[in-house]
């Protein structure tokens, strides 16, 4: 115990692991990493490495000692896009050709692309938003396997060198406009690997939404519970023993062994995608979409006690961020909004003077920063605390629409084309 104990205390930064969207628990906090705060991912400085990756996708890394995982969806076709921006258009992309779907590991050290795995090969099973991909979910991994969930094309687990240990297909899931039924925007909510579980939420349009227990080791069923849901695009989080989920029809608490609902709670948008973040005993959930967009204070453990709400506050994609006592909340627009964790009183509210692209990546926190990237590929260093300050604002050379990771001494930020690795040298 001793032993395993200083090895923890000593363990290099670059052992420092990011096992899933936004970190343990979808949490954001990296903790003293030393980075930076300027550089340029145009002209390099700043950077440590970058890599080409190929596709479109707007998931996030995900770190396990020294590797990292991306997935990405390359189309057949070469002009394969998609539309940025601040916009109303609920239009679906036209782009239906063969897609290969792809889990990448890459070298953590040097960004060299260590191996490359095609978890599904064929056309898409539904069609996907004008500013969406193929490939929105953040994979996950426990350090013995990764596990990438494409929706209706599949969640596939492989060991850590790449071989494949199982997958499953979760059938056809459309998801979009809660009112228009003929949209189709694609899936978006990440695994999550809680102890010998994954755990993936699947809210749809026109079938059975429902919340799923997967044996890790196997991929066999552990549990299956349906939800009376639109859909909805959030992770689920899991604090202890409780899973939190955020949907338009009720906020819930399921039974981490069993799947049984434990509580529930309306109010929300009629569309969801931040996902459930917590501390100090706290839930937060939230949704962007007026006329609600609320934030909701749940108390864990408690049956769903809400301790405080907002409307008209909620961020409509970025999850919040919750370091040292503050609750931060970003909008699309920029909006930077700033409340005590304890009492949702306002501590500030300030827009971020952005180029004009908006906001999608969540903010993330190290060093007694926060860092929001814009989907302009601006990176915005604010530090932390009761009063706002911009440390600096940096370029990465393109659109930037992942969560970032960070991880021994590195933010690693993935913008259209490339993975950047953010460091001193």
């Amino acid at each position: 115990m001793r032993t395993a104990l200083l090895l923890a205390l000593t363990a290099p930064a670059w052992c420092q692991n990011w096992p899933q969207f936004r970190g343990e628990h979808a949490g954001g906090a990296g903790g003293s990493q030393r980075l930076p705060l300027q550089w340029d991912g145009s002209t390099g400085r700043g950077i440590r490495w970058k890599t080409r990756i190929p596709g479109l996708a707007h998931s996030s890394p995900v770190v396990w000692r020294g590797q990292v995982f991306v997935t990405t969806a390359v189309s057949s076709r070469p002009d394969a896009t998609f539309k940025h921006g601040l916009f109303g258009d609920g239009d679906a992309s036209p782009d239906l050709s063969v897609h290969s779907f792809q889990l990448l590991c890459l070298d953590k050290r040097t960004g060299a692309i260590l191996w490359k795995r095609v978890a599904y090969e064929g056309a898409p099973k539904e069609k996907r938003h004008i500013k969406s991909t193929y490939a929105n979910a953040t994979p996950a991994t426990d350090g013995k396997r990764v596990i990438a969930f494409f929706g209706s094309h599949g969640i596939h687990a492989y060991s850590l060198d790449g071989k494949p240990v199982w997958k499953r297909d979760l059938g056809v899931l459309r998801l979009g406009a809660y009112d228009a039924p003929d949209y189709e925007w694609g899936t978006a909510s990440s695994p999550v690997i809680e102890g010998d579980r994954v755990i993936v939420q699947c809210d749809t349009q026109g079938t059975e939404s429902f919340l799923m227990a997967l044996d890790a080791r196997t991929g066999e069923t552990l549990w299956k519970t349906p939800r009376v849901e639109l859909p909805s695009w959030g992770t689920p989080s899991v604090f202890g023993n409780e899973v939190v989920t955020n949907g338009s029809n009720g906020i819930r608490g399921y039974d981490l062994e069993t799947g049984r609902e434990l509580w529930s709670f309306g109010g929300s948008s009629k569309i969801t995608a931040p996902t459930p973040v917590a501390a100090d005993g706290i839930a937060i959930v939230a949704s962007g979409r007026r006329p609600e967009a609320p934030i909701f204070a749940v108390k864990l453990g408690s049956g769903g006690k809400i301790l405080w709400s907002k409307r008209q506050r909620g961020p409509y994609m970025p999850t919040p961020l919750i370091h040292q006592g503050l609750l931060y909340m970003l909008g699309n627009t920029g909006v930077f909004d700033c409340y005590e964790l304890a009492t949702g009183a306002e501590v500030y509210r300030q827009r971020l003077d952005h180029v004009g692209g908006g906001f999608s990546a969540s903010p993330v926190a190290a060093d007694g920063n926060l860092y929001l990237a814009g989907e302009d590929g601006e990176v915005f260093v604010v530090k932390a605390g009761r009063v706002p300050e911009l440390s600096s604002r940096n370029s990465m050379g393109e659109r930037v629409m992942a969560t970032p990771a960070v991880s021994g001494g590195m933010l690693l930020i993935r913008g259209e084309r490339n993975l950047f690795a953010v460091g001193r040298r």
